[in-house]
């Protein structure tokens, strides 16, 4: 279940290999889109190679994008909030979920949100298809999703971090702009960012674990990692577990 990451050799920070402290491993998961029936399989998964393999700590960073496209997107959150309470957890921010936060105080987003897959989302809080099939006024969209919300999701999604560092590895969901410090990135960059930071070649002194752009399996460049396989459409969730210089994957093939 645990395969070594191909050509994690290639990675390189300051002219060495990237590496995490000593005693901690990482379960970096990433995009979901509601795919619950997806973190069901890959949670189990990971519990079963912490059984296996006893660590000192154990840590997981979910790098974003829990909601839209897919079909369980409020029980999704449901699992997530749950996992967090049982389990040492640090959550990123997905633009997917920034969107729909915003969604609650700006009419203007909707169409936008509904495009990334909103609709599905809204379905899942219990929204009636007819209202969106419709074409119901944005306010009573709106209105019905606030009413449907509920507050533990609502500080969930207030909550999210939009970035994380650990020893060698800086997480964020989309990327980084290059050319900017780690300590100053915008969020927008840091959920949004695609074609500048994936053709980057910059050394950014950090590895940078990302989602958000999906790929055919890990992606691995010498200063990133893209954990983001396409769950949504391919069926395939995929975490990347790093432990002191090693790293590995575990997904739901």
């Amino acid at each position: 279940m645990l395969s070594l990451l191909p050509a994690s050799e290639q990675l390189d920070v300051l002219g060495r290999r990237p590496s995490l402290p000593a005693g901690l491993r990482i379960y970096a998961i990433g995009d979901i889109h509601g795919r619950l029936d997806l973190l069901n399989v890959l949670l189990s998964r990971i519990e079963a190679d912490k059984a296996a393999r006893p660590t000192q700590k154990a840590l997981y960073v979910f790098l974003g994008d829990y909601i839209d496209r897919g079909a369980s997107s409020r029980e999704t959150i449901d699992r997530l909030i749950e996992h967090g309470k049982r389990n040492e957890t640090v959550f990123l921010k997905g633009n997917h979920e920034l969107i729909a936060l915003k969604c609650l105080s700006d009419r203007s987003l909707f169409d936008q949100w509904m495009r990334l897959g909103g609709v599905e989302t809204l379905i899942s809080y219990g929204v009636p298809p007819e209202h969106l099939a419709n074409g119901k006024p944005v306010a009573m969209l709106q209105a019905a999703f606030h009413d449907a919300l509920p507050q533990a999701h609502f500080r969930f999604f207030r909550d999210l971090q939009r970035s994380f560092v650990c020893g060698d590895f800086f997480f964020a969901h989309a990327g980084v702009k290059p050319r900017v410090e780690l300590s100053r990135q915008k969020e927008s960059d840091l959920l949004w960012i695609r074609e500048e930071f994936l053709k980057s070649n910059e050394d950014f002194g950090k590895i940078v674990v990302h989602g958000h752009t999906p790929a055919r399996e890990v992606e691995v460049a010498p200063n990133r990692i893209n954990v983001d396989t396409g769950a949504f459409a391919t069926g395939l969730l995929t975490c990347l577990v790093i432990e002191g210089a090693s790293l590995a994957v575990i997904d739901t093939r």
